[in-house]
């Protein structure tokens, strides 16, 4: 085999590497996407339940009637304990907030708001109706 060819053939393997590594790069974060962000929408959770309760027990379309109703209480109880759960969990966290702000020095109070602001934009403003905190300046120099 002469030089020329084997540099090709070297040229050639680490081309098909990189195009593979690419190619399950993309299809990773496509799979990712569709498991953390569509996947796990609370709003699909009843039809997630019916359709993996059809599949797995081999329901009929009659027993699916029969079941949905339960199934749909389910769901509906199931949201309102993420509701009041995720509700819950800000109420502690404002109120640690809060608490800490007192020992905290005017720089560090702005930075932990900047926290607070990211975190409530991340989650798509926060809960409705929940009051945004404020810190209280402090009255230790």
């Amino acid at each position: 085999m002469n030089r020329a060819l084997r540099w090709k053939l070297i040229a050639g393997f680490i081309l098909v590497f990189f195009a593979g590594g690419i190619s399950g790069a993309f299809l990773g974060g496509i799979y990712a996407r569709h498991f953390f962000f569509e996947f796990h929408r609370p709003e699909m959770i009843g039809a997630r339940m019916k359709e993996r309760l059809r599949a797995d027990l081999n329901l009929t379309p009659e027993q699916v009637a029969k079941i949905s109703p339960i199934i749909d209480n389910t769901a509906a109880q199931l949201r309102d304990i993420r509701r009041d759960t995720g509700r819950r969990v800000h109420e502690i966290m404002t109120q640690a907030h809060r608490q800490m702000a007192a020992n905290l020095t005017d720089e560090q109070r702005q930075k932990l708001q900047q926290i607070e602001e990211r975190h409530r934009h991340w989650h798509h403003g926060g809960p409705p109706h929940e009051p945004e905190f404020t810190p209280e300046p402090s009255l230790a120099p």
